[in-house]
């Protein structure tokens, strides 16, 4: 790839050799990048698809417009930022409360929701042509590696209740998410080449039979059911909904647009770190290729999208930054948006399955925003620095929550915004 040219993406095959990073113009031979697709369609797919259950939007369709995200912001980056684009979570507590869902079935004030999706994708586009036209210099002042890192961290570590609350319903499913993450520790730790770099797949494949042996075979728990798959049609159009723009939804979910600008400089922060590239002069071009895609989600009918930190901790554990991966993943994610018999054989991975996994992945989130502070010597003696960090984990991780009349701010938004103001309000403080 030549760097002179951000808009001209092209790869170098190299070996994969044990040990070793594959840059993001780099790429492995194609059969192995696709296994590598796969992998981080599986470490997106829980989320993705879970979020807009949460708020009552279509998964299949959240699936297909995660591809097409993912590929708009590979073109707009030049193919030189690793990323995927699944569904954010910063938008469900707005989105319900934009659109008064009720929590279970189709939300039928979907379209006013996607207006407020669409105005957020429009706030981030422009912050991001503010950065493109001016430089990072203003927005790293507001957000310096103490502040990213301790977002980051909080992106994993608020997750954290989904696996261990939400995803084992009794005793015998806990202990197979607990086999599951020891599965994917196991084949980190003691398997070498192609099958390390898979790790996460692999252990989730050995997990899964497993699970089937013990439920399936011996009866001990909910048996895996192969039902859905066979039920399911091969091709089939998801249900697309058009926006309806009222101004109240509007100015009630555009401001997720400063959470995902956060989000999008943690990740090039962590990328940055793990890869050796300074990657601050596409910084205005992540932040524009996030919003044109979460325009293009709403105006289809799904969720706002977000860089997904669940694939820098795949990017972490197995070393592989190359961004042909995730364009295979893009069009494996378009192939499932189009095919429901694809995605009923995801879904019919077990649920205890799946936890385990999210378990690994949100956990190498959270140690991705720590290696951040590492990577930048950001310095814990300082109380500034200490304060900052030490507010902005617990009221992310216990989804701290602050309302403002009929607009709630929670969890990772309250630490995101904490974050920036209290390292803005503790600098005046000191300096005064």
């Amino acid at each position: 790839m030549n760097p002179s040219n951000p808009m001209r993406a092209g790869w170098r095959e190299v070996r994969a050799v044990e040990g070793t990073v594959v840059a993001p113009d780099e790429r492995l031979a194609w059969p192995q990048t696709v296994l590598m697709g796969v992998q981080h369609v599986v470490a997106m797919f829980g989320a993705t698809v879970l979020a807009p259950i949460l708020m009552g939007f279509s998964p299949n369709l959240a699936i297909l417009m995660s591809g097409i995200g993912t590929l708009i912001f590979f073109l707009i980056t030049g193919g030189r930022v690793p990323s995927y684009l699944g569904s954010s979570f910063a938008f469900i507590g707005v989105v319900i409360a934009a659109s008064g869902y009720a929590g279970s079935g189709p939300n039928a004030n979907i379209a006013v929701a996607l207006g407020g999706i669409v105005a957020s994708g429009v706030l981030c586009i422009a912050i991001g042509a503010l950065v493109q036209a001016v430089g990072t210099g203003w927005i790293e002042r507001f957000m310096p590696p103490v502040v990213t890192g301790a977002v980051v961290a909080v992106i994993g570590l608020n997750l954290a209740n989904v696996p261990i609350k939400n995803m084992a319903a009794n005793n015998f499913e806990a202990w197979m998410q607990a086999a599951t993450f020891l599965c994917v520790g196991l084949v980190a730790v003691f398997a070498r080449g192609m099958v390390q770099r898979l790790l996460i797949l692999v252990g989730l494949v050995l997990a899964t039979v497993l699970y089937a042996v013990l439920t399936n075979g011996l009866g001990l728990g909910k048996p895996v059911d192969l039902s859905g798959i066979a039920a399911a049609a091969w091709i089939g159009t998801p249900a697309f909904t058009a926006p309806v723009f009222s101004a109240n939804a509007m100015l009630l979910i555009a401001p997720v647009a400063i959470i995902l600008v956060a989000e999008n400089l943690g990740h090039l922060k962590a990328v940055t770190a793990m890869t050796g590239r300074n990657l601050d002069p596409l910084t205005g071009r992540a932040f524009m290729a996030d919003g044109v895609a979460t325009v293009v989600s709403g105006m289809a009918g799904g969720t706002g999208v977000t860089t997904y930190a669940e694939n820098i901790g795949v990017m972490a554990a197995t070393r592989i930054y190359s961004t042909a991966v995730f364009v295979v993943a893009a069009v494996i994610a378009l192939v499932l948006g189009f095919s429901p018999k694809f995605g009923a054989l995801i879904q019919a991975i077990p649920l205890p399955v799946m936890g385990g996994v999210s378990i690994v992945v949100f956990g190498l989130i959270a140690v991705a925003g720590a290696k951040i502070w590492v990577d930048n010597k950001v310095d814990f003696s300082q109380n500034r620095n200490l304060i900052v960090a030490a507010i902005t984990l617990i009221i992310g991780t216990g989804d701290f929550t602050l309302k403002f009349g009929q607009f709630a701010l929670g969890g990772i938004g309250t630490a995101t915004f904490g974050a920036i103001l209290l390292w803005a309000l503790l600098g005046r403080a000191r300096n005064a």
